[in-house]
């Protein structure tokens, strides 16, 4: 008797993506070892992206493409969406995906097999970034995991997410359950580690790249490389929403209570000097983890969320 092929809905969210869509969507159905169903949200776009979704929808069987014409203004509410609004029970692993990326031939067989090998509920992984001159960097994510770190970070980029079934279904039901509050979440990929995480699910990160991450000016959240990347980031964190979104999530998947989430979750200034010294819990990277600790004391004592 045949072994069945697991089955997996890859949640694809769209945004003018025509330049690189079709690309992508090929490098989906070309997976090996797996029954793949690819469903596609499009947020509102200026370009011919619904056009091109309701084509290759009605030219492949196992692409599916939600109704259109809702504005979300960002991927990760587009996300959300993908999540309530996919019937995902009866499918044994659900993964995400950006809309211009090339995922490698073997990238869900080979985050499948590190699933039921290691016994984990999700896995992520490694990425190439590479750019149109030629250029490309290793984004290494795979640095052992914290017992604080899904509070401060994601596993990685989040179109690596390969997740079980059980997983899903809980995260699912607690999304519902909380879906107003979520919408102010604006990373789709931290809140989902963050609640895998919370909840006692296990996650192995493989330092193996698995696609090829394209970095280009439109990226939503791009390769963390470089001075001027640095930057970016850290005016996000020094006008006060980075930190407004880790006490979010921190309150979404009920880690509000914990002790040492309530010695800093409101954010004061001497709460976050105190955080400072936890750096080691909350950051997988060493490089990070010194940051942290700098960016405690700026916020601490110029940034905005301070109190």
């Amino acid at each position: 008797m045949p072994v069945r092929s697991p089955r997996v809905a890859v949640l694809l969210a769209a945004y003018n993506g025509t330049q690189w869509i079709e690309e992508q969507l090929a490098s989906i159905l070309a997976q090996s070892a797996v029954n793949v169903t690819v469903y596609i949200s499009v947020d509102a776009s200026t370009d011919e992206t619904e056009t091109l979704c309701a084509q290759f929808a009605a030219d492949h069987q196992n692409i599916v493409v939600l109704p259109s014409g809702l504005r979300f203004g960002g991927a990760s509410r587009n996300f959300f969406r993908l999540i309530r609004d996919v019937d995902l029970t009866i499918y044994d692993y659900v993964s995400f995906a950006d809309q211009d990326d090339i995922w490698h031939p073997d990238k869900l067989q080979r985050a499948i097999a590190s699933l039921l090998e290691k016994g984990v509920d999700a896995c992520s992984s490694n990425v190439t970034a590479f750019w149109d001159d030629g250029r490309t960097h290793l984004l290494n994510k795979a640095q052992p995991q914290t017992c604080w770190d899904y509070l401060f970070e994601a596993a990685g980029p989040g179109c690596t997410y390969v997740l079980a079934a059980p997983l899903v279904q809980a995260m699912k039901q607690s999304m519902l359950a909380q879906w107003d509050a979520l919408q102010a979440v604006g990373l789709h990929d931290w809140y989902c580690y963050a609640f895998a995480r919370s909840h006692g699910f296990s996650w192995y990160i493989d330092p193996r790249p698995s696609m090829d991450y394209r970095q280009h000016d439109s990226n939503q959240v791009g390769a963390n490389t470089g001075f001027s990347s640095m930057i970016a980031r850290y005016k996000t964190i020094h006008d006060g929403w980075w930190f407004s979104q880790v006490a979010l999530i921190a309150r979404l998947v009920g880690k509000d209570s914990d002790p040492f989430v309530r010695s800093w979750i409101e954010l004061r200034r001497w709460q976050l000097i105190r955080l400072s010294f936890s750096a080691w819990r909350c950051r997988r990277r060493m490089r990070d983890r010194a940051l942290f600790f700098v960016i405690c004391w700026a916020t601490a004592l110029l940034g905005k969320s301070a109190k």
